[in-house]
Order: C-alpha cells, then sequence, then structure tokens
C-alpha cells in the first residue's frame, strides 16, 4: 500500500506552531516527559488546541482534547491534525486509539506526522490500512475500500 503524504502549506505550519505555543506554554515542569500539545483545524481555517492529561491509568490524549475543544466550539468538519511534544521533540505521530476516533469520525482529516520524507501530511486512511469503521448506531462495519480511494 502506498502512502499519499503532502508537503507542508503555510497553514500547516500555523497549525503546527499553535500545537508548540500549547505544550511550550504548559507542559509538565522539566519532567513532564510525556506532555502533548495539539492543534486541528476546521474547514473554515479555524484553529483548536489541546493539551493532554497525562496519568498513569492513562488520560485524554492531546489530538483528543483538541477534538473537543473544536466540537465544543461547534466545529464539525476538520481537515488537519498535529500533536507535538514537549522539550522540542517537534510533531508526532497518533497512537492508535487517536487513529480510530480520527478514522470513525473524521475519516477525511489529515494527519502532520514525521515521515521518511520529513514532516508531511497523511490522510488518517493511510495510517488505518483495511480499518472498519465504528459508529453508535451500527457497531463495527464491514471493510469499505470505498473510503481508501
Amino acid at each position: 500500500m502506498s502512502i499519499s503524504s503532502l508537503e507542508l502549506t503555510e497553514d500547516d505550519r500555523k497549525l503546527i506552531e499553535l500545537a508548540r505555543s500549547i505544550v511550550d506554554a504548559n507542559t509538565d515542569g522539566e519532567h513532564g516527559i510525556y506532555t502533548m500539545g495539539a492543534a486541528v483545524r476546521a474547514v473554515d481555517g479555524s484553529m483548536y488546541g489541546g493539551i493532554n492529561l497525562y496519568h498513569f491509568l492513562g488520560g485524554p490524549c492531546a489530538e483528543l482534547v483538541a477534538l473537543g475543544h473544536a466540537r465544543a466550539s461547534g466545529a464539525r468538519e476538520l481537515t488537519t491534525i498535529v500533536a507535538v511534544g514537549n522539550h522540542g521533540r517537534g510533531p508526532v505521530g497518533p497512537c492508535g486509539r487517536d487513529r480510530q476516533i480520527l478514522f470513525d469520525y473524521h475519516p477525511g482529516i489529515r494527519v502532520i506526522l514525521p515521515t521518511e520524507k520529513g514532516l508531511r501530511s497523511v490522510r488518517i486512511t493511510d495510517l488505518m490500512p483495511l480499518a472498519a469503521r465504528w459508529t453508535p448506531d451500527e457497531g463495527t462495519q464491514e471493510f469499505d475500500p470505498s473510503l481508501f480511494e
């Protein structure tokens, strides 16, 4: 399977900077090795941020907090998301749980992450090969190859 990655746009760089500013301003001190900031962009260009709440039992990832922020602000159609680590770690890819949630709620979203070609944006569908969508009404759906075209 070939992954379709795109070079970053100026808007992508602004999204990264928002996530970076959130994590830099709110990191868990010098030992906050798990602190992540995230930012998501809506179709109208609005950006929403979030930061994770690390806890040894688990906790909401920064991407999920950013998705909640966007939704609470009325944004329903999202185009791009990025997560950035504290202490200059830069953008990182989403965990498996975040990938599934992004795929279920926003199957057309692009994710900014490091690739062999540097930072690029990729479709969430490229990060979820052969994935099956889940909905509250119908549960797990059969694999739909049209989502990957």
